[in-house]
């Protein structure tokens, strides 16, 4: 019985890594060997809560981690049509039948092998060139979630817009907003290393949210405009919350003119308030952005041809034997902005 090490969720906050049976591929299958995988806020999530909530009972039970995988095919099905051994991949780990890989999902791709159940190319993975790095082609899922928060903003090129949150979603939803055209996009943190690298990947200005008045800040770079009551208020156009913060939703509600909108991308923090109301005196609208509907692989050919830019949100790089360091760098507030793990070539 061949065997492979994989990553699964142990004590709360810890991980365990674990010698498990090597998966063998069914005639509609192919095996990936992972040659990397980032870290994920949701990765975080489930180590917090000791593993995924729906064991008997309500209890948690250990689950494989790792949703944002790059490899190559060593084996594929008799049906499989569209891959060979040697391909370079990505996958969706929403389209796997036994649940979503690396989220509850019965495999996780932080794992020396995934098992791409149901391989179709264009459906469940797609093939890269031999010219993206592979810790760069992991960045595949958290592109796709960025860029659909960015499509469902629906900026024009004649918008100014501001991005709360300089995290791995934030920037990618910068990129993507540059690379669409937008005329000035603003980037909000806490962290002047964050706010470098935002500015490294086309932010147009940055904020210092810790330290800067937002509201007088975002009219001092989209100019003045209103509420519906006449009162002053930036004349920026969008607001996109990557940071998941009360805070962030206050600093909109106070700094929104009349038909902005607000786009929620960032899982959003319990048990501190916000100022609904406020939202009447702008006509705010809400917009939620939750995955990726139809942008896994929408993402692909930019990320390929963008890929020196991508690699900017990359802050480390760990080796997969150093898997328990990779994920405390991931758990420790401000020690990170992307954790990728790597794989042995």
């Amino acid at each position: 019985m061949a065997t492979m090490m994989s990553v699964r969720t142990g004590d709360q906050n810890q991980i365990d890594v674990v010698e498990v049976e090597r998966p063998v591929p069914g005639p509609k299958d192919a095996l990936v060997r992972i040659r990397a995988c980032g870290i994920c806020g949701t990765d975080t999530f489930f180590l917090h809560c000791g593993g995924s909530p729906d064991g008997p009972g309500g209890a948690t039970r250990s689950i494989p981690l790792g949703h944002e995988p790059a490899g190559e095919i060593v084996e594929v099905g008799a049906e499989v049509t569209g891959l060979r051994p040697g391909d370079r991949v990505v996958v969706s780990p929403q389209g796997a039948p036994s649940g979503i890989i690396g989220c509850g999902g019965a495999h996780g791709a932080m794992s020396e092998y995934l098992l791409l159940e149901n391989a179709e190319v264009g459906r469940t993975v797609a093939v890269l060139p031999d010219t993206i790095p592979f810790d760069v082609a992991a960045l595949n899922e958290p592109m796709a979630v960025a860029l659909h928060c960015v499509n469902r903003s629906e900026a024009r090129p004649g918008d100014k817009v501001v991005v709360f949150g300089a995290g791995p979603i934030g920037l990618g939803a910068t990129i993507w907003l540059k690379l669409r055209g937008v005329e000035h996009v603003v980037v909000a943190d806490v962290l002047p290393e964050r706010l470098e690298t935002a500015l490294a990947v086309g932010a147009d200005a940055v904020i210092n949210s810790a330290e800067e008045d937002v509201t007088a800040r975002l009219t001092a770079l989209h100019g003045q405009s209103a509420n519906s009551l006449g009162q002053p208020r930036a004349g920026t156009d969008i607001y996109i919350d990557a940071a998941g913060v009360a805070a962030v939703f206050n600093a909109t509600v106070g700094a929104a003119k009349w038909g902005a909108k607000l786009v929620m991308v960032a899982m959003q923090k319990k048990g501190a308030d916000i100022e609904l109301g406020g939202m009447l005196r702008s006509e705010l609208t809400l917009i939620a952005s939750q995955g990726y509907p139809t942008e896994i692989f929408e993402v692909t050919p930019h990320l390929v041809e963008h890929h020196e830019l991508f690699a900017r949100l990359i802050s480390h790089r760990v080796p997969f034997d150093e898997a328990a360091h990779a994920f405390e760098l991931a758990l420790t507030p401000g020690a990170s902005e992307k954790v990728v793990v790597t794989f042995g070539a």
